[in-house]
């Protein structure tokens, strides 16, 4: 592996370059990413629930999207665009935490090492550096680092875009992709940025340590989405390195999951110039010659060229012996910088917290003196009043309290004075009324005793005329 010393100083110190965001449900497609899909559509079917949607991204911009197995614990495919042939190869390999620990604050891929126990399940939906480590596999990349340069390469060393490949195969798998793109797809597309990718792999039963998947095809899907634009699928297949098989589109998602759509309205297969078609054919048919070319040539020439091999046996040593010194290297000067980095935190922190402790303290103690202050003239003035009010009150009881108690002897006084008074001078009117009523009575007895003999008399009279007999009286 070569490594380059600077970028990883570079992402040791700044972690966040590399992200990788796993999709929300709620999100459409691949949320920002969809702009790797042609007219904004991601391919269509591929509907299972451990299925999970990468926006691969670098420096906060989308360098592709990935939809992940995670029951496979590999990518079923890479969705992106071809940039220009990369200037160098640097590796350094990353995982996704969201795809292990969803409620996990990581946001962003990271060294697998620096997560090691801080990621509940770490490893249980994806592969890990450890899964290929000692298994005859190599981490295959669907979206070739050859076809990107700058961060869009950068972007590509995720384990959520690998696919376990032996190294052989790994090798022609990229050399054929790299070939096809360039000499093939791009000099036949009008607009290159118009030129939609889609690289993906079939699982296999076969499993590496009894997790990874081992894929038993390999293939690219092409879309121009241009005007007299055209569609293209090739396979290989794992059991035979130098095959590399074109069809249409419409027969490669037959050899995919049941209703599986890559390309939305096909782009244009129905429609596509069939020049073009042939054109693009016959090149890869070209390249395709020129590698089985290549291989025997190539063997021809490892046979006469022993004295390098030999050179390189020697080498080796001393080589693997430089990389561990840079490799110690790297990692003394990302301890450094982390230990800076946890002191300069620390006291940092501790610090603001005391200044912040000292504020808040300050802020109170004033807000209490504050309100204190505005308190002593409105409860000064409340007391004074309630003084005022409280000696009103005395007032108006001593004055009601001695109102009764003065009033009661003066007019039992009044009344006990005027008594004889009183007395004296009903006894004239008593001794009058007395009188009055005897001599009334005597009046009534003598008036009652007239009436009765006069009434004696009347009667008498009566019978006298009535019964004696008017002629004894001229006798």
């Amino acid at each position: 592996m070569k490594t380059s010393v600077v970028f990883l100083l570079c992402l040791s110190v700044f972690p966040g370059l590399s992200q990788g965001r796993v999709v929300g449900e709620g999100e459409t497609g691949f949320a920002e990413c969809n702009v790797f899909f042609p007219g904004q559509f991601p391919p269509e079917g591929f509907t299972e629930p451990f299925h999970v949607k990468i926006c691969q991204q670098y420096n906060k911009e989308p360098r592709f999207a990935t939809l992940y197995s995670t029951k496979d614990k590999i990518p079923l495919y890479s969705a992106f665009k071809y940039t220009k042939p990369a200037q160098n190869e640097e590796e350094n390999w990353l995982v996704e935490p969201q795809i292990d620990d969803p409620e996990n604050d990581l946001q962003e891929m990271v060294h697998e090492a620096d997560i090691v126990g801080t990621v509940t399940n770490l490893g249980a939906n994806q592969a890990l550096t450890s899964d290929y480590a000692g298994s005859g596999y190599e981490r295959g990349l669907l979206n070739p680092s050859l076809l990107n340069e700058e961060d869009f390469q950068m972007a590509t060393y995720t384990l959520t875009n690998a696919v376990p490949l032996s190294p052989s195969l790994s090798k022609s798998w990229h050399r054929d992709i790299r070939k096809v793109v360039e000499q093939a797809l791009v000099p036949h597309c009008s607009k290159k940025d118009h030129l939609y990718l889609l690289a993906g792999a079939i699982p296999s039963s076969v499993r590496v340590k009894g997790k990874v998947s081992v894929p038993e095809t390999l293939w690219l899907a092409a879309c121009c989405d241009a005007p007299e634009g055209w569609s293209l699928g090739l396979v290989k297949k794992m059991n035979d390195e130098n095959s590399l098989e074109d069809l249409t589109v419409g027969e490669l998602e037959k050899q995919l999951l049941a209703g599986v759509q890559l390309f939305k309205g096909n782009c244009g297969e129905d429609n596509q110039s069939q020049e073009k078609t042939e054109a693009i054919m016959q090149a890869v048919s070209q390249i395709r010659s020129g590698e089985q070319v290549g291989t025997s040539d190539n063997q021809e020439a490892k046979g006469s060229g022993w004295v390098r091999r030999v050179a390189g046996i020697i080498a080796a040593p001393f080589i693997k012996l430089l990389e561990l010194l840079i490799y110690v290297f790297v990692e003394l000067v990302k301890f450094v910088f982390y230990f800076l980095w946890l002191v300069i935190k620390r006291v940092g922190g501790t610090v603001l917290d005391g200044v912040y402790s000292l504020w808040t303290g300050l802020i109170s103690y004033l807000k209490a003196i504050s309100m204190v202050l505005i308190s002593i003239p409105y409860d000064v003035g409340r007391v004074i009043v309630n003084i005022f009010l409280g000696f009103l009150q005395i007032i108006q009881d001593v004055a009601s309290l001695t109102y009764r108690i003065l009033s009661i002897p003066v007019g039992f006084v009044l009344h006990l004075a005027a008594f004889p008074y009183h007395f004296i001078c009903a006894i004239p009117s008593v001794l009058k009324d007395m009188a009055t009523g005897i001599g009334g009575t005597f009046s009534l007895v003598i008036d009652a005793t007239a009436a009765l003999l006069h009434g004696f008399y009347y009667l008498a009279g009566h019978i006298v005329k009535r019964f004696v007999p008017k002629g004894s009286s001229d006798d």
